[in-house]
């Protein structure tokens, strides 16, 4: 199989659970209290496994300049503007009695798969495997990231089916920075070990700014330690797959 098709079938997979996250909302019993939080837990390890021990390493490794670093606070400051914009806007549809946080948050997510597809595109370019174990990771955060979002849209007044049609179609952004992200960095390939940097900053952000918080109120409010042991399965879940993809 070609690189170009590994990429679109790696796209249409994480595409693809914007609708599990639907269904899985809509199906209420399978999002008990007892087991989103372990989705959570669990995108979280190997997210950061994959930005720390794959993505990052791999950009310094090929990189033949000295940005990479710059490319990764580059990846955090972006997605750190990203999530404020939503959250500017969120506090003004509270203000004003209006609710454009529906549709902002259709906007922000075709951004965010946007760079997702990117980012898909950038690690199969470089390696097939970095781009398998890269898709491993976006996979396992669309689930809770797009129940969220489904969430989001249901209190935007949207009804179940309507909210599910325009998640769908906000996910197929990921194609767009797939197939744009093939073509441009298949001709300018000293840029793709920065694409790889800003990847690593994208999940690290995602982590430790949405992910990880989540966790830690979890705990909170439960009182226990069962909710680390997802965290920890993700993180040996990733190191498997990055020592064994790479062997």
């Amino acid at each position: 199989m070609s690189i170009f098709l590994q990429i679109i079938l790696a796209t249409f997979i994480t595409s693809s659970l914007s609708l599990v996250g639907g269904s899985l909302l809509i199906w209420k019993k399978l999002l008990d209290h007892k087991y989103l939080p372990h989705f959570v837990s669990f995108a979280a390890g190997v997210m950061l496994t994959t930005a720390f021990i794959d993505l990052l390493p791999e950009a310094i490794e090929n990189s033949t300049n000295h940005a990479i670093y710059e490319s990764v606070l580059l990846g955090i400051v972006v997605f750190f503007f990203l999530e404020r914009f939503v959250l500017w806007f969120h506090h003004h549809d509270d203000l004003h009695g209006t609710k454009p946080t529906a549709v902002l948050i259709l906007l922000g997510d075709a951004l965010h798969n946007m760079f997702d597809g990117a980012a898909i595109a950038a690690a199969f370019l470089t390696n097939p495997s970095l781009g398998i174990v890269t898709t491993i990771a976006i996979a396992a955060h669309e689930i809770p990231h797009e129940i969220a979002d489904f969430t989001i849209l249901i209190h935007g007044g949207m009804k179940k089916t309507r909210a599910l049609y325009f998640n769908f179609l906000s996910a197929l952004t990921a194609f767009v920075g797939a197939i744009s992200g093939y073509f441009f960095l298949s001709q300018v390939e000293e840029i793709r070990p920065l694409f790889l940097g800003f990847s690593a900053g994208m999940f690290i952000y995602i982590a430790c700014s949405d992910l990880i918080p989540d966790m830690h109120t979890e705990f909170k409010k439960q009182k226990r330690w069962k909710q680390s042991w997802p965290f920890i399965v993700g993180l040996l879940v990733g190191y498997t797959l990055i020592t064994t993809l790479h062997h």
